[in-house]
């Protein structure tokens, strides 16, 4: 049988937020079989506690940003759900003490880093997975936009990039494809950072974002080259990092897919409204569950 996963001990952790700037510290709790991914305001009066669902993510401005029914935010959380679909995890706490996730370096790196310390451990219950059946696809033609999931025995995630004629953002780094029964996440995928450009600082800043970024948290570009000392991590760095945003994004409905996800300039926001989608059109999929590992697809290595 192929169980759901939480952590075994508590763990801490202090940063700052990307957007809010505040000063924020971070505690992962081990939770029960069936009680999914839980974010909790420690600073707030009763400590709300909001269970996270792809129809919360109601601020997709640079981020994914839960906002409940109160006005009660939780910021920034794509790159820690990426390290828990990377895990499995399928049932966790997550206390903040501000209003938004802990950047830190701007990938996931760290949140993987966390995760290993608390020990992924599994719980008395099986896992579900969520298995496409037939295409689903969101286009925004407005803004020349498309993503998509297609049946696949397993998991993989293909993006293309078009961030225009800056020199750094070269054609042939601009698509990559992630099938994870062929590549590792943690070596290929969690190291990618978040990226911005030196113009938009000022309007970001006046709109109340980016007043936690800088150099150690965020690739930044000015008009013709990256600023941070050793430049990239990969060339096609800003391709992975996509990727990297994307999975987080899909695993806010707190299952892993079985399919394979395409999209061409996606972002926050066009990846929400697909989920929403498959949740308003259960014909495209279906919940399913292994008795055995050895009939689980290869991608999803950590139940090996």
């Amino acid at each position: 049988m192929i169980y759901q996963r939480t952590i075994e001990e508590p763990i801490s952790a202090i940063g700052v937020g990307l957007h809010s700037g505040c000063r924020v510290s971070l505690t992962l709790r081990p939770a029960k079989a069936d009680q999914g991914i839980t974010f909790v305001r420690t600073d707030l009066p009763n400590t709300p506690q909001i269970k996270c669902h792809p129809l919360l993510i109601n601020d997709t401005r640079l981020s994914s940003t839960i906002v409940d029914e109160n006005n009660v935010r939780i910021g920034t959380i794509e790159h820690l759900m990426s390290a828990f679909a990377c895990n499995g995890i399928d049932n966790i706490i997550v206390e903040l003490s501000a209003q938004e996730m802990p950047i830190m370096d701007g990938s996931s790196n760290s949140f993987l880093y966390l995760l290993e310390q608390a020990k992924v451990v599994e719980l008395p219950a099986k896992k579900k997975f969520i298995k496409i059946k037939q295409e689903i696809e969101v286009r925004d033609e407005a803004n020349n936009k498309w993503v998509k999931f297609v049946p696949f025995n397993g998991y993989k995630v293909k993006i293309i990039t078009d961030f225009g004629g800056h020199p750094v953002f070269k054609k042939e780094f601009s698509t990559f494809e992630a099938d994870f029964s062929k590549h590792s996440y943690i070596e290929e995928i969690s190291r990618a950072r978040t990226f911005g450009f030196m113009y938009e600082v000022e309007l970001m800043r006046k709109n109340g974002l980016g007043l936690g970024g800088n150099l150690n948290n965020a690739i930044v570009l000015d008009e013709t080259s990256v600023l941070n000392e050793g430049g990239l991590r990969f060339e096609d760095e800003f391709v992975r990092h996509k990727i990297l945003d994307a999975i987080g994004d899909l695993y806010i409905i707190g299952h892993q897919f079985i399919g394979a996800f395409e999209g061409y300039r996606s972002g926050h926001a066009i990846n929400n409204n697909l989920l929403r989608k498959i949740i308003n059109t259960p014909e495209c999929w279906e919940y399913v569950e292994f008795d055995h590992p050895e009939d689980v697809p290869s991608s999803f290595h950590y139940v090996s």
